[in-house]
């Protein structure tokens, strides 16, 4: 079955770096879009990056772009978010996403935490 697990969250300092991974297996991870999402407390689910399944086409939301990174690493079936210049705002539990034919799957999401 599909599964998709997060790692790398923590607790940073504003300013800091962090870089999150998702571990896929139980699809073939090269023929799909990956995608990261993130949902504060008290907020809606929101889209942070997509990268397409070469990784040729990568977007980002406006409030985390010039800060974030995705990468892929195909061999590795593993999807990156690396993340600069960390910021109060950007705390929330953040998850991974991939669609297949008609179905989304996530996650267990981790947690980022930035606060001083």
């Amino acid at each position: 079955q599909v599964q998709l697990v997060e790692s790398g969250g923590g607790l940073v300092q504003p300013g800091g770096s962090l870089r999150l991974s998702c571990a896929a297996s139980g699809f073939t991870f090269s023929n799909g879009a990956m995608s990261w999402y993130r949902q504060a407390p008290g907020k809606e689910r929101e889209l942070v990056a997509t990268i397409t399944s070469g990784g040729s086409i990568i977007t980002y939301t406006d409030s985390v772009k010039g800060r974030f990174t995705v990468s892929r690493d195909n061999a590795k079936n593993t999807v990156y978010l690396h993340m600069n210049s960390l910021k109060p705002e950007d705390t929330a539990l953040y998850f991974c996403n991939t669609r297949l034919m008609n179905s989304y799957y996530w996650g267990q999401g981790t947690q980022v935490t930035v606060s001083s």
